[in-house]
């Protein structure tokens, strides 16, 4: 399966419950992929804790945070995983996605050689899980319009997670 995400941006808010109010709770294992700079992190601050910080530590090695989302009667609980985007930690990736049931692979919209990182991202994981896991593609930093580098109709036209 796969997904596109786009508008990812800092007004976003999310509803979500810090408590299991529901009977039947699933557990996904979420992995966040792409190169150095693109934001990886400041998509997870801002899912799993509703902040945005103008300034982002790089990760190191990988980064945990959890999140519950209730859904009706359900509730999710989002085991999720920010990788390093650093070329140096890019052999440790296969062992945080590794039983992923879903990964995000962002790009900055705003770095071309991001996006070529991200098509690399998705090849490596489709060879490795082929279709047993949910990967989505994120533009990230849309506050950065002016800025574009990578044009929609590029990436519609790529179809990189249909190949």
């Amino acid at each position: 399966m796969a997904y596109y995400l786009s508008n990812l941006n800092n007004n976003e808010k999310y509803e979500t419950n810090q408590s299991y109010n529901s009977t039947k709770v699933f557990n996904s294992k979420l992995v966040l992929l792409g190169d150095t700079s693109v934001g990886k992190s400041c998509i997870v601050v801002r899912f799993a804790k509703n902040e945005f910080y103008e300034y982002q530590e790089s990760t190191i090695g990988a980064a945990f945070m959890t999140q519950l989302i209730d859904i009706g009667e359900c509730t999710i609980k989002f085991e999720i995983w920010d990788t390093a985007g650093q070329e140096r930690y890019r052999s440790l990736a296969p062992m945080y996605y590794r039983g992923a049931s879903a990964a995000v692979i962002v790009y900055d919209i705003t770095n071309k050689k991001s996006f070529e990182g991200a098509k690399g991202w998705i090849h490596e994981l489709k060879s490795v899980h082929s279709n047993d896991i949910i990967i989505a593609l994120a533009g990230n930093k849309n506050d950065l319009e002016e800025h574009r580098a990578v044009d929609r109709e590029v990436i519609q036209k790529n179809k990189i997670l249909n190949k």
